[in-house]
């Protein structure tokens, strides 16, 4: 680890008031050195929007002109929250509190409600879908599984728009949103839902906004209590405030402006959350003397990447696009964007998958790459296609590093160890480190190689590697530290959910990627249809999904690849057309006023080199083809990546041949051993199901299996075939 490595992990706390605004540009030190009165920041993507204010924090808390108890920063997100405060701590303004709106709603509420309404806060409902679906069994109601999560959706819009049950058929249609039942029959699941919450004695978490702001409303003494309390507010992602956050913020300030917010309108994503960019917009009018700071140097992307971000929004359209920000790379260049046309989605994985191995092949972490689409459905194809190139990954969306159960385990054990671990000659002070760790993790499931395939098991592996890459970390950065320092601080990173890095290919939504970024980001399913997403029906929701894009692209801070698919399945029509918001950007493309994106540098509309050397649109290899995928058993079209890599649905039976199964998974381990590679890396097992039930006979049957590609029928085919054969092959084989 080289020392800025270590100083980045683990910095060194600013001597000084003034050393706080060493390192910053000049608009990110007016943001820092403006304490006084309402300011308004607009930061575009990856200007330092959060390093400004929580130099901000830190600057008036160590230059004595803020006290950190009195400060009350606001986010969105826990990770957003615990990384501000994580900030802070190192900024020497640890008392400061960051929170969400939620949080800090719930910890005040929590204090209150026994003064204000007597007894103790209601529980907070688990699964609120639950009680929706008990409304609609009251309400004589069927909902299926998509209705029930669509109602509860419009139940939480409606409760963070502060519209009640009479007027939500009005207010939907004036929003323009599109009910998935009969306005009248949401309105009354609405009221179910209220009655059934009041007769059960809980409340959701909306209510935790609703009642705080009741009780602030209601008792001018208790809000006299929190305005005393905090006097400084500063609000991030200030473009995602809903009206019922902005009442709360209203209730704290009461007739007070020390409040600093920072936004960005052209990346406001969630309104279907009731999320609105009007209160970032429109604060210039409520204060008309605030202090409005810009934010344009990008320090995160290229030139290459920025220019085609500011491209999107130069034909946005709409309130927040007359509001845009113009970007201004402030990094070397780098390559251009990558833009690439395949067949059919499985290709389109395969390809993906494929250049990600040649990625990792050359040195690039796993842990800086991602993979990004609309919906959470596109994951599973994605996910296969990794396994099947031996690339490791995780699924963003899933629980919080530290909340997970493999991670409270193993910090139970690592703090056992700390306390009692003494006798054990694998954890007294003569052994290093990162070893005492290795051999605690170990009786938790830890393993010096990733167990084969996906799924649950790979998470927790996933999980436990990322506390020995810590500690290998933590170590190298504290030489002598010892077993209870590192217990120390993981306690303080599980506090500011500061989690570390797990080493696998990142696959999320663009929604769930929004305030992250990686060295290479992979945009995938860029086809109308999908981006922008079908349902997307009026100018606002088209420009939403513009947006949504604008916050893919400007994840990458290198490089960037773009793709889209003609067919879902292989032999499909190929009746898709790339994304409208790619025209006149991806070359060759029409944009509008019909200019077409040339290749080359230069002008708006670019075009874009491939990261391999060859020419910037790079229509994939198109396969045979062989039409739709079909069960070869009960010849339904298939759709699922795992089913269409076994030829039949996951309930028809199977043909496999267990015997040739037994001699690949054995030939499998061999070959893994030699490599040095996980089983899965060679082949997954469902690859190697498919071969065991098709038991092809030459390569080109081979090769038709998906997840047998050039590379691997090159390396294995022979072997493979021979098993296929029933021929004794040397399980030693050929490693080259």
């Amino acid at each position: 680890m080289t020392a800025a490595t270590h100083s980045t992990l683990f910095p060194q706390v600013p001597d000084s008031a003034d050393a706080v605004l060493d390192g910053l540009d000049p608009e990110q030190r007016e943001v820092a050195t403006s304490l006084r009165g309402p300011v308004c920041v607009l930061a575009g993507a990856g200007t330092g929007k959060t390093r400004a204010i929580t130099h901000r924090i830190a600057y008036g808390v160590r230059a004595g002109i803020l006290q950190p108890s009195t400060v009350l920063a606001v986010t969105f997100t826990n990770r957003a929250a615990g990384e501000m405060r994580g900030r802070l701590r190192q900024l020497g303004a640890a008392g400061v509190q960051a929170r969400t709106f939620h949080s800090a709603a719930l910890r005040q509420l929590q204090y209150f409600w026994p003064k204000a309404i007597g007894g103790s806060l209601p529980r907070i409902v688990d699964r609120k879908i639950q009680l929706v679906a008990d409304a609609a069994a009251a309400c004589r109601i069927r909902l299926d599984r998509g209705e029930l999560r669509d109602v509860t959706g419009e139940i939480e819009w409606s409760k963070v728009t502060q519209t009640v049950p009479d007027d939500y058929a009005l207010a939907a249609a004036k929003a323009g949103r599109e009910a998935p039942r009969d306005p009248a029959e949401i309105a009354r699941l609405y009221v179910a839902y209220e009655e059934l919450k009041r007769g059960r004695g809980v409340i959701d978490f909306e209510d935790v906004l609703l009642l705080t702001v009741g009780i602030l409303q209601d008792r001018q003494d208790v809000a006299q209590q929190v305005r005393a309390q905090y006097q400084h507010f500063v609000v991030d992602e200030y473009q995602d405030v809903s009206p019922l956050q902005q009442r709360l913020l209203d209730l704290w300030l009461g007739d007070r402006d020390d409040l600093c917010v920072v936004g960005d309108a052209s990346q406001t994503i969630y309104s279907f959350t009731g999320a609105t960019p009007d209160h970032l917009l429109d604060f210039r009018i409520r204060h008309p003397g605030a202090t409005v700071v810009k934010l344009v140097r990008d320090y995160r992307s290229t030139p290459q990447v920025v220019h085609l971000a500011n491209g999107l929004l130069a034909q946005a359209r709409g309130r927040a696009a007359d509001h845009r920000l113009e970007l201004l790379s402030q990094r070397p260049a780098g390559p251009e964007p990558v833009y690439t046309e395949y067949t059919d989605e499985p290709a389109e994985a395969e390809g993906a998958a494929r250049r990600i191995r040649e990625l990792i092949d050359s040195g690039v972490r796993p842990a800086e790459i991602a993979v990004l689409f609309r919906t959470n459905s596109q994951s599973e194809i994605y996910e296969q296609a990794l396994a099947d190139a031996g690339v490791p990954y995780q699924l963003r969306g899933a629980e919080r590093f530290f909340d997970r159960p493999e991670v409270r385990k193993a910090g139970t054990a690592l703090r056992a160890a700390a306390r009692f671990g003494g006798n054990d000659a694998l954890l007294d002070d003569t052994v290093d480190l990162p070893s005492q760790v290795r051999a605690v993790l170990s009786g938790e499931g830890w393993t010096s190689e990733p167990p084969a395939g996906s799924g649950a098991v790979r998470e927790r592996w996933e999980s436990l590697a990322a506390l020995v890459n810590l500690a290998q970390d933590f170590a190298a950065a504290r030489p002598g530290a010892s077993l209870g320092d590192l217990v120390a601080e993981l306690d303080e990173r599980a506090g500011a959910q500061h989690a570390p890095t797990v080493q696998g290919v990142t696959l999320a939504s663009l929604h769930s990627a929004k305030g992250l970024e990686w060295d290479v980001v992979f945009l995938v399913g860029l086809a109308e249809g999908m981006m922008p997403i079908t349902y997307a029906k009026t100018d606002e929701q088209i420009e939403e999904e513009r947006r949504l894009l604008y916050v893919g692209v400007t994840r990458a801070r290198e490089r960037l690849h773009l793709s889209w698919a003609l067919a879902r399945s292989p032999g499909g029509r190929a009746g898709r057309r790339p994304s409208r918001f790619l025209d006149g950007l991806r070359p060759g493309s029409a944009g509008a006023g019909g200019r077409v994106a040339a290749g080359g540098a230069g002008g708006v509309e670019h075009g874009l080199a491939s990261l391999t050397g060859r020419s910037a649109f790079t229509p994939a290899p198109r396969r045979t083809q062989r039409g739709p995928a079909r069960c070869r058993v009960c010849g339904r079209t298939l759709t699922d990546a795992g089913e269409m890599k076994l030829m039949r649905c996951e309930g028809c039976p199977s043909d496999m041949d267990e015997g040739v199964y037994e001699r690949l998974r054995s030939w499998r381990a061999v070959q893994a051993g030699l490599s040095g590679q996980p089983a899965f890396c060679v082949f997954t097992d469902k690859t190697l199901m498919a071969i065991a039930e098709s038991v092809p006979e030459d390569e080109r049957e081979l090769a038709r299996i998906p997840g047998v590609g050039a590379r691997k029928l090159t390396r294995y085919g022979a072997d493979v075939l021979a098993i296929c054969a029933g021929q004794d092959i040397d399980a030693a084989g050929d490693d080259d």
